[in-house]
């Protein structure tokens, strides 16, 4: 299956390309967007990693252009814009899914996965997973109707467990993908975390789903059964 990456920072697109090539798939990068578009216009490619922020086109140009001629195939935008206006725009201009630098590869990874199980769905922008539900475009979470003010490190915490749901996911793998690879493994900052969203979800209805998993991690329970 092949991928391209588009993203002019090489050392970022060569570690991508490095780890993808090591997953079995066939990787072509490139290094501005005019040339990225160029490529992705030959619709050859499963699926496209493309960065905001690029020289001559910008990301957000280059899917925009894609999504003219191309509605299915999943783009997944890389930025180091953490404004959720900036990732609005993005999803709006036809971008399937987003990524903040810094990022985990294990997360890239699990997103490319999951955008190629589903063929011919042309946006992945709402998760719901035991009564929870989370809007990408929007930023906003409901549960039971009722709605979950997060912050942002909230809400991408809260996006990755349900991501997995009914997964036992440990500390280290979930500091990886929310905070990246270089955090400290012996920070309590998951836990404080944890409770928050445990907290914010209890009041929006009833006791949240979040399980603690002794000497494992946790997991996010799709259904109370």
């Amino acid at each position: 299956m092949r991928l391209l990456v588009v993203e002019d920072e090489k050392p970022i697109a060569e570690f991508v390309q490095r780890g993808l090539e090591d997953e079995g798939y066939a990787v072509t990068c490139a290094f501005d967007g005019e040339k990225g578009l160029a490529l992705a216009r030959t619709g050859d490619y499963a699926l496209v990693v493309l960065d905001v922020l690029l020289p001559k086109l910008s990301g957000l140009e280059v899917v925009k252009a894609i999504r003219e001629t191309d509605e299915a195939t999943p783009v997944i935008m890389l930025t180091a814009l953490a404004e959720t206006d900036d990732v609005v725009s993005g999803l709006d201009r036809g971008a399937t899914d987003y990524l903040t630098k810094p990022f985990a590869f294990a997360e890239l990874l699990a997103r490319i996965r999951a955008h190629l199980r589903q063929p011919g769905q042309t946006s992945t922008t709402a998760l719901e997973v035991g009564g929870i539900n989370l809007d990408f475009r929007t930023r906003a979470v409901h549960r039971a109707g009722h709605g979950v003010k997060l912050t942002a490190r909230e809400f991408e915490l809260l996006a990755y467990l349900m991501r997995h749901p009914d997964q036992v996911l440990s500390r280290a793998q979930i500091l990886n993908a929310v905070w990246g690879y270089d955090y400290d493994p012996g920070t309590n900052v998951l836990d404080v975390y944890i409770g928050y969203l445990r907290r914010k979800l209890a009041e929006a209805d009833g006791e949240a789903p979040i399980e603690t998993v002794r000497s494992a991690g946790y997991r996010l329970v799709s259904s109370s059964a």
